[in-house]
């Protein structure tokens, strides 16, 4: 079986966890036998030598690339990575309102009409949630047959990070971490820091820091706190990060939403606990074993922080994360999905 993979160009930029979601699926599928190749604008395309295309993200960035494969009749599925905290008749709404428009005037069209378009040309669709399958199917009109959820998934290295390299850079041990992007309003490291600054134990943020006046709001709260080390954001396999979740006691992301967020789950494999956003699909991962915050409270995300840091830590979602979702146990359920689209 031959794949090829395509996304958005700017993904290169970009870095965060749809790339880790593409290079650890293909990684995994090739110990299964699959081929898989990354999509080269520059390169041919030679649609005779490849099964099924496999688009990640459905939304402006790949419409156009979708468009071509759908005009072309080239197979492909997509895993959509959509969320949004609009409700289904929401987004119903939005969409019907945009046909309307689109009758009036050629050429207006939605976010969502972007990504209902795409879903709609795939053979199948690979949410990373219940929920975000909810909004597709119910929200973007898919039907529920093309609907086939494959979670996010995590590397097995990260269960044996060593806390010593981290604490020995730094100097710290046991405290609270934050795996990111510095500058995205979705991250929501503004009120995390805030919530921060009132808590008297130490805090580290690893993170790609963007040029935006929302990152540098961030940067000069940060500064106003003692407890608070703001790191620029380290390669995925570095030996660092993976000492830095070991050595940490509680791991926050309090985003606005999260599909689940693959920090927490290396995290959550390295033993931290986890305080975590309660939107976008995360209690399909962490169950009732995380702490759930909510991000437009400062004070709320402080207190499950404090609550965490004084709970014992145990093995349970450790143990929970390990069996169901490594990168191994997420390539065979897409697998499935190709196999049954090809069939």
């Amino acid at each position: 079986m031959k794949i090829t993979f395509a996304t958005y160009e700017s993904l290169s930029l970009l870095h965060g966890g749809p790339r880790v979601q593409i290079l650890q699926t293909k990684s995994e599928l090739e110990k299964l036998g699959i081929e898989v190749s990354l999509l080269n604008p520059w390169e041919n395309f030679d649609k005779g030598s490849n099964d099924l295309v496999h688009l990640f993200s459905a939304n402006l960035g790949t419409f156009h690339l979708a468009s071509t494969m759908h005009s072309f009749d080239i197979p492909f599925v997509t895993s959509s990575i959509f969320f949004t905290q609009r409700s289904p008749l929401a987004i119903r709404a939005t969409i019907t309102a945009n046909t309307l428009l689109k009758k009036l005037r050629s050429g207006i069209w939605t976010n969502f009409e972007y990504t209902r378009q795409i879903c709609e040309w795939s053979r199948a669709v690979l949410p990373n949630t219940n929920e975000e399958g909810r909004l597709v199917s119910e929200g973007l009109n898919i039907p529920t047959k093309k609907i086939n959820v494959v979670p996010n998934g995590v590397d097995p290295h990260f269960e044996f990070g060593d806390p010593s390299l981290f604490k020995k850079k730094y100097g710290l041990d046991n405290f609270i971490l934050n795996v990111g992007h510095i500058g995205p309003m979705r991250k929501n490291v503004l009120n995390l820091i805030r919530a921060l600054k009132n808590i008297d134990h130490p805090a580290v943020i690893i993170g790609k820091i963007t040029d935006s006046p929302y990152a540098k709001q961030c940067i000069e709260e940060a500064k106003q706190s003692k407890n608070i080390l703001i790191i620029p954001g380290t390669d995925n396999n570095s030996e660092l990060l993976a000492s830095a979740y070991a050595a940490a006691n509680v791991f926050a992301l309090p985003s606005l939403f999260e599909t689940p967020g693959i920090a927490a789950l290396e995290a959550s494999l390295a033993g931290a606990k986890i305080v975590i956003t309660p939107y976008g699909g995360t209690k399909d991962y962490f169950n009732s074993m995380a702490t759930y915050v909510e991000p437009n409270s400062v004070d709320s995300i402080r207190n499950g922080i404090i609550k965490s840091l004084n709970e014992e830590k145990n093995t349970k979602l450790k143990v929970h994360i390990k069996n169901e979702f490594l990168w191994s146990r997420v390539a065979e359920k897409t697998l499935s999905v190709y196999r049954s689209v090809l069939k």
